[in-house]
């Protein structure tokens, strides 16, 4: 009876050891299905959201000496010289556009040295729009992203964050976007250099991003989110668009910046890749 017993049981045990590795197999391949490749890339599988504007004369740009509008001039045409053909004039600041590190601290890469694996990033969007509803200067706050945390997780390592604060709905009126008063200073919200160092320091990201004109907010003179962000050898994207389409966190970004030898920086593409089962509900 004891033999029998002990038979009983071993044929249990070994097909529980039989089920639970087929288990850690499925589990497996879920997680490995889970995981975007260039495969479901190239296949459709995965969505894509374009988080650039396009240029043209009306685009806002920053608003001092020397800054002038983007242009665009035809220089041939099919019906005279067989190929169409144009030139365009524009600052590098403008538009959809990224700084370099260079930008604002001396002896950082420009746009041409930021190493290429730097442009490829995990996506982190961080909501102040209720804030920057209420005040047009707000700067994200450290507490803005440890709250954020406790919802969505830590941020990883290497990510580039996004101020998400509402203000490209101003985007095609101009006056509106940089919101100047009538002595010249201008309001929209921004980073804080708190949250700016703590995103170095202690998330260790590539870059930060936002969808008004400056990472620092609008009355900034000393640009001190700029320094931080410049100074740690990190990049910065402005006027980025369509953030309200994307999640909090789980996608992943391409960054294409225009490649200027010695440039500050310039206009970019950027691209939003959303893998399955991913949306800004999430």
């Amino acid at each position: 009876m004891r033999r029998v017993l002990i038979i009983i049981v071993l044929t249990m045990l070994s097909a529980c050891g039989f089920w639970l590795s087929e288990l850690s197999v499925a589990e497996d391949a879920a997680k490995r299905a889970a995981v975007p490749s260039l495969e479901s890339l190239f296949a459709g599988d995965m969505e894509i959201i374009d988080l650039t504007y396009p240029l043209n004369a009306e685009s806002p740009y920053w608003p001092a000496d020397d800054y002038i509008p983007f242009s665009l001039k035809t220089i041939a045409t099919l019906k005279n010289d067989g190929v169409l053909s144009k030139a365009f004039t524009s600052p590098e600041h403008l538009g959809t556009h990224i700084d370099a590190p260079n930008h604002f601290e001396p002896n950082q890469p420009s746009v041409d040295q930021i190493p290429v694996k730097q442009f490829f990033a995990p996506g982190v969007v961080i909501d102040i729009s209720p804030q920057a509803e209420v005040d047009a200067d707000y700067r994200m706050s450290v507490a803005d992203i440890t709250d954020w945390e406790k919802e969505h997780g830590k941020i990883p390592e290497g990510a580039v964050v996004m101020a998400k604060t509402g203000w490209g709905r101003f985007w095609t009126n101009f006056a509106r976007y940089k919101n100047q008063d009538v002595r010249g200073g201008l309001h929209f919200p921004g980073f804080s250099d708190e949250a700016a160092q703590f995103l170095v320091k202690q998330r260790k990201i590539r870059g930060i991003g936002i969808d008004t004109l400056s990472i620092d907010h609008g009355p900034s003179k000393d640009f001190a989110v700029h320094h931080t962000i410049n100074g740690a050898g990190k990049y910065a994207l402005e006027n980025v668009a369509y953030l309200d389409k994307l999640p909090a966190r789980g996608f992943y970004l391409v960054i294409a910046p225009i490649k200027i030898e010695t440039g500050s920086g310039g206009p970019t593409r950027i691209f939003a890749i959303l893998p399955p089962g991913t949306s800004e509900s999430e």
